[in-house]
């Protein structure tokens, strides 16, 4: 089985980049000579998905723009949050609730995703559908990371996420979803971290480890080393 579509998520304000992102949207910046949207849409074209939704709302009108004025080969579909931010999770299930998929790539664009998580991706997806889960995430050693100041997000064991007062993996920003773990939810503005801390309790949330460099455009001092 195939993952048909993928959500990008867009719409916040990249505060820790100001004053570059006082005039340009985060997904816009340039990191070398492509900025971390177009880098993003490469990765999901190269893993065969062409169904691309993105979600915006700080500046998102530079994003529409912006996607209007290049010819990707791709069926993408911009939508803004609305009035109000919806944070994480609410712009996720703003997204899913107007597709007809079940199941969903989510894609942060603020790591630079290369060739190296092509195959990553690929047995991450044969994981989700072998063992029929609901939520897995692309996590990363700490270790791993170009910005040393990450501290741990989860702890991984058989896959299994957790949280324990010490944690060594961190998300990479790109997990597999499927809708129905959104069936309870009755609220619209909320972080995906509630969905995650829910699956977390049911002993169902899970990871599959990149043991590739994770590369995350944190703030100012990495955009200054990067480029």
């Amino acid at each position: 089985m195939k993952i048909k579509s993928a959500l990008i998520l867009c719409a916040g304000y990249g505060k820790r980049l100001q004053p570059l992102t006082n005039n340009i949207p985060k997904p816009l910046l340039n990191i070398k000579n492509i900025n971390l949207l177009d880098n993003s849409l490469r990765f999901i074209q190269s893993i065969g998905i062409e169904k691309i939704k993105i979600n915006t709302f700080y500046l998102g009108d530079k994003i529409q723009n912006y996607i209007e004025s290049k010819n990707y080969p791709l069926n993408i579909d911009v939508v803004s949050d609305g009035e109000k931010i919806l944070d994480t999770g609410g712009g996720i299930f703003n997204l899913i609730k107007q597709s007809d998929d079940e199941d969903f790539v989510i894609l942060n664009p603020d790591t630079l995703w290369n060739s190296n998580y092509i195959n990553t991706f690929n047995e991450m997806e044969k994981y989700y559908f072998k063992n029929k889960v609901k939520n897995l995430l692309m996590v990363v050693n700490k270790d791993k990371s170009f910005d040393t100041r990450f501290k741990g997000d989860f702890s991984l064991n058989k896959n299994k996420l957790t949280k324990e007062i010490e944690n060594d993996f961190i998300y990479t920003g790109c997990q597999i979803i499927n809708k129905k773990v959104f069936q309870n939810i009755n609220s619209n503005i909320f972080s995906i971290s509630e969905i995650w801390n829910d699956l977390i309790d049911k002993k169902e949330l899970y990871g599959y480890e990149s043991f590739n460099q994770f590369i995350h455009l944190t703030d100012i001092e990495i955009f200054k080393k990067l480029n």
